[in-house]
């Protein structure tokens, strides 16, 4: 049997997947945790997801969020105050990858040991 240049792995590229697409969107330690938090207490101030997030730095914690915010995950919302008030909210986009997330929650805990 002969198989087409689709199903064969030598001509596959990993890069050029949805998979690796989404992956590269969540990436990382915290980004999951981050969009988990936000999707179950929005909207979240810096110090409220340090917080939940335990040991983070400053410094990771807001790269972290202007990466989402770049791929237009979250929506970052700054208030004309002293002290500046900044929240964090989930965009529409966001919000559709939350499902995902969902089963990811469901899965673990029918598979927890």
């Amino acid at each position: 049997m002969i198989m087409s240049e689709k199903q064969c792995i030598s001509g596959a590229c990993f890069e050029d997947t949805g998979f690796s697409y989404t992956l590269s969107l969540i990436s990382g330690k915290y980004k999951m945790t981050i969009l988990y938090c936000l999707m179950e207490f929005e909207p979240v101030r810096f110090n409220e997801l340090q917080r939940y997030l335990k040991r983070i730095s400053d410094k990771t914690l807001s790269q972290n969020l202007k990466e989402l915010e770049r791929d237009k995950l979250i929506h970052k919302e700054i208030y004309p105050q002293i002290p500046p008030k900044v929240e964090y909210t989930l965009t529409e986009r966001g919000k559709s990858l939350m499902s995902v997330l969902d089963q990811l929650c469901t899965w673990g805990n029918e598979n927890r040991l």
